[in-house]
């Protein structure tokens, strides 16, 4: 891929200086499900690799999940509310229509000085969120920035559809990025991101109703259409696909290879895709960050989670290369490089 085109230029001028994830108490395994819909534990691992997932409170919003992760990369940060200039989440469960999920996030950590906006982009929501965040900071008009994921998809999954009820979780992850000089060799660095979105192939993965398209009335309300809908089979292919195209493209635009790879952070939709990407990118299993048999697909929460577990775990360390990667509805996909 040529990265002849300025638009697709690294900027290099933000940096990842604190992580933080949220994860509900209740904790609903794979034999708890097979008590509500006809599947087994055996079932669900063997096709997707999860074994358990967390699922919030009825008294929990999304917003609940942001905040208490949010304190948490603050804290990691060493940074105060006052700090905080921008608040972008990405979420396709937000607490309403409006205000944004961030405004309530704003209010809960008392970031007053904080402009706050969502992002919609599915799985992919936090890479675009992170990027976004980037190039505000890089324009010299905020300073410091929270890009959180997070959802209650416990709030959109039909339970009784076992091909998709099985799948997803809720959670929250943050970081605090800050503008540096673009020749620091500050640590928590954003090498690189490419983003991509495919609108043709929106109907393979999409909750149809609750919008402007088709509201909730008393006569579709049984139909459930304001529940997750997804064609398994092509979502996975395209995902893989996607996926290792874009980590390709964002390894190019920082200058760096495969080889170069300490961990790649995937996306946690599902332990086969994430193989069949380790695969094609030649990472062996140590380098490959796993952890979606603990917590399912929490779409937007998935990447910043999994990036606070490794940074703790001591699975990434000062001066790795670590690679994220996403795809999600729309269809959308994102990879980002950092030099951590």
């Amino acid at each position: 891929m040529s990265t002849s085109n300025p638009a697709l230029q690294p900027l290099c001028t933000s940096s990842i200086i604190g992580t933080g994830s949220y994860l509900p108490e209740k904790v609903l395994t794979n034999d708890d499900l097979s008590k509500i819909v006809d599947t087994s534990d055996e079932w669900i691992t063997t096709r997707t690799g999860i074994k358990e997932r967390h699922i919030a409170a009825d008294d929990q919003a999304t917003s609940d999940l942001a905040a208490e992760a949010a304190r948490r990369a603050m804290t990691a940060a060493g940074v105060t509310p006052e700090d905080i200039d921008l608040i972008v989440v990405a979420t396709v469960t937000p607490d309403m229509f409006f205000p944004s999920t961030a405004c309530f996030v704003q209010r809960k950590i008392g970031a007053t000085n904080a402009v706050c906006f969502d992002i919609s982009a599915a799985c992919s929501g936090f890479l675009y969120a992170l990027q976004v965040a980037r190039h505000f900071l890089n324009a010299g008009s905020r300073t410091t920035a929270l890009v959180i994921g997070a959802e209650k998809l416990s709030s959109l999954v039909n339970w009784e559809d076992r091909n998709t009820c099985v799948l997803f979780g809720d959670g929250a992850g943050a970081v605090v990025i800050r503008a540096v000089d673009a020749d620091t060799d500050a640590p928590g660095r954003v090498l690189s991101t490419v983003m991509g979105s495919d609108g043709t192939l929106s109907d393979l993965l999409k909750v149809p109703g609750g919008g402007s398209a088709l509201p909730i009335t008393p006569e579709n309300a049984a139909s459930r259409p304001n529940t997750i809908h997804m064609e398994g089979r092509e979502t996975f292919k395209h995902a893989v696909t996607r996926m290792c195209q874009a980590s390709e493209q964002a390894l190019e635009m920082a200058g760096l290879t495969k080889a170069d790879i300490a961990m790649v952070i995937p996306h946690q939709a599902n332990a086969r895709i994430i193989t069949a990407i380790a695969d094609r990118l030649g990472l062996p299993e140590e380098k490959t960050f796993v952890n979606v048999d603990k917590y399912g697909n929490t779409s937007a929460a998935t990447i910043p989670v999994a990036l606070d577990e490794a940074h703790r775990q001591g699975r990434i360390k000062r001066g790795d290369i670590v690679l994220l990667v996403a795809f999600g509805g729309g269809f959308t996909w994102a990879s980002s490089v950092l030099r951590w």
